[in-house]
């Protein structure tokens, strides 16, 4: 099954994505220099192309494959991410509910 993503005229959440320590982390200093590497343009552009997403490196965004550069779902114009909103925790009798929706829908059943 292929499941693809579009972003309805209404809307639709907002995601991003982030790199963190812990604050107990046992080698602070490696994780730092991971981050700087997995941000480095040339890295974040690699990673783009080989899971499909957009980034939110400006200097990779010229580097990424133009095919994902130049897909309207992956990177919206303006007027389309001013429609865009971000989630709110749901209470967990709704979170089941959209687990097992989302279950039906990857499942065909």
């Amino acid at each position: 099954m292929k499941i693809t993503y579009s972003i309805p005229r209404e809307g639709a959440p907002v995601w991003m994505e982030n790199l963190a320590l812990l604050k107990d982390a046992p080698h602070p200093q490696q994780g730092y220099a991971f981050i700087d590497y997995i941000l480095r343009p040339e890295i974040t552009a690699k990673n783009s192309n080989y899971v499909g997403s957009p980034n939110g490196n400006k200097d990779a965004t010229k580097l990424i494959d133009t095919q994902l550069r130049e897909n309207p779902a992956q990177h919206p114009t303006k007027e389309v991410m001013d429609t865009l909103y971000p989630l709110e925790t749901p209470p967990l009798r709704l979170e089941r509910v959209r687990t097992r929706v989302w279950t039906r829908v990857k499942t065909g059943t």
